[in-house]
């Protein structure tokens, strides 16, 4: 699923991301907030391949839709607090971005497929 492989790259990123927040830059609290929200996306997106129903599977797409929502907020607050340049900042989101399209598409597939059965 190209979803998964996106969501799993764009992981790694942000494990890197994270790694440089807190050797580099010794910033500790921001780096593991969005470590964590970052890495969950494309945990909530390959839980969803094991969903009991169609209900389940947009339910762990939506959770995946508002960790991206959250992991935006931190790319942000990162970038305007100086942490990561707007390269970097510019790099990461247009990943993220791309990731929410992917989503929300997923979503809205899933949906319209429920209301046609």
């Amino acid at each position: 699923m190209v979803i998964e492989d996106k969501s799993l790259d764009f992981a790694v990123n942000i494990v890197e991301l994270y790694k440089y927040l807190i050797y580099d830059k010794k910033e500790f609290v921001l780096s593991k907030q969005i470590l964590r929200s970052g890495t969950s996306i494309g945990a909530n997106i390959k839980e969803s391949r094991h969903a009991e129903s169609d209900a389940d599977f947009i339910h762990k797409l939506a959770i995946s839709q508002k960790e991206a929502g959250e992991t935006e907020y931190w790319l942000i607050l990162l970038h305007r607090t100086d942490y990561i340049t707007k390269s970097k900042y510019e790099a990461v989101n247009k990943e993220l971005q791309q990731l929410r399209k992917m989503l929300s598409s997923s979503i809205l597939t899933m949906k319209q497929k429920k209301r046609v059965k």
